[in-house]
């Protein structure tokens, strides 16, 4: 077991994904035959990413059952890139999506991996080393690119802390 969940997983348990979404307590995450295919997300997250103006949504908002019963074809839909994205959640209200792991790289802006290569979008990390051409700033360059106004605040709050 690699501890991604399957589909069968996700179909049994999808009323269950809502509640875990609406309490905060789970972030996107993938699920698929062993190997990332699918992935879950929040409705807000596919908003704030500007899913809306990156792909074409129907207007339909699936029922957590609705979605158990199309399951398994969006999730072979998602192996060849063809699902498009499915909007789901309770009493019409869109609270979450499924898209192909492809389609989340996308809206993250994510690259994708060389084809072959397993990749989960959902926990990919990044390499936080400074750039070869980074160098340390003081708070005086911040504030000069901040502009003006930010001088002149850096400059009182200097004045003041010098006459207390």
């Amino acid at each position: 077991m690699n501890g991604l969940p399957s589909v069968d997983d996700i179909r049994a348990d999808l009323p269950a994904v809502l509640a875990r979404f609406r309490a905060g307590r789970t972030h996107a995450f993938s699920f698929g035959a062993g190997v990332p295919e699918a992935v879950l997300l929040t409705y807000d997250e596919f908003e704030d990413l500007g899913g809306e103006s990156k792909f074409t949504v129907a207007a339909e908002v699936l029922e957590p059952a609705q979605l158990a019963e199309r399951l398994l074809a969006a999730v072979a839909a998602a192996r060849t890139d063809t699902l498009d994205p499915i909007v789901w959640g309770d009493a019409g209200e869109p609270e979450a999506v499924l898209l192909s792991t492809t389609q989340y790289r996308h809206l993250r802006g994510d690259d994708n991996p060389p084809p072959g290569t397993p990749d989960d979008p959902t926990t990919r990390t990044y390499p936080t080393q400074p750039l070869p051409t980074s160098r340390p700033m003081n708070v005086d360059e911040i504030a000069a690119l901040m502009g003006p106004e930010a001088v002149r605040d850096l400059e009182e709050i200097r004045r003041e802390a010098g006459n207390s």
